[in-house]
């Protein structure tokens, strides 16, 4: 009914620069908050950004000053911006659409995850 479709990962240098994207498709009447998580080998997946449909925002301390997150709410399209990559940096990176309201059932709230996009940061 929704997804919700990420691209942009990749191999970049350290210090280099990647700009994800996540697109949700579907009949869509609104979404409250759309993110990105990430996860890396042998750790939990962990919050990197998020953004609601007012334009607030919420970082990990770990990307803050490096990451930008932003939001397209007419495409339903979420982006983030990465700067100064480090290796720790390296994860599949998930998109998240969270209080997402369909047209066909306006009384449910959904939550849509991505596939996942590999970003890695590497010499």
């Amino acid at each position: 009914q929704v997804q919700v479709v990420e691209s942009g990962g990749g191999l970049v240098q350290p210090g280099g620069s990647l700009r994800l994207s996540c697109a949700a498709s579907g009949s869509i009447f609104s979404i409250y908050a759309m993110g990105w998580y990430r996860q890396a080998p042998g750790k939990q997946r962990e919050l990197v950004a998020v953004i609601t449909s007012g334009g607030s925002t919420n970082y990990a301390d770990s990307v803050k000053g490096r990451f930008t997150i932003s939001r397209d709410n007419a495409k339903n399209t979420v982006y983030l911006q990465m700067n100064s990559l480090k290796p720790e940096d390296t994860a599949v990176y998930y998109c998240n659409a969270e209080g997402v309201v369909v047209t066909t059932d306006p009384n449910r709230y959904l939550e849509v995850w991505g596939q996942g996009t590999l970003v890695t940061v590497s010499s």
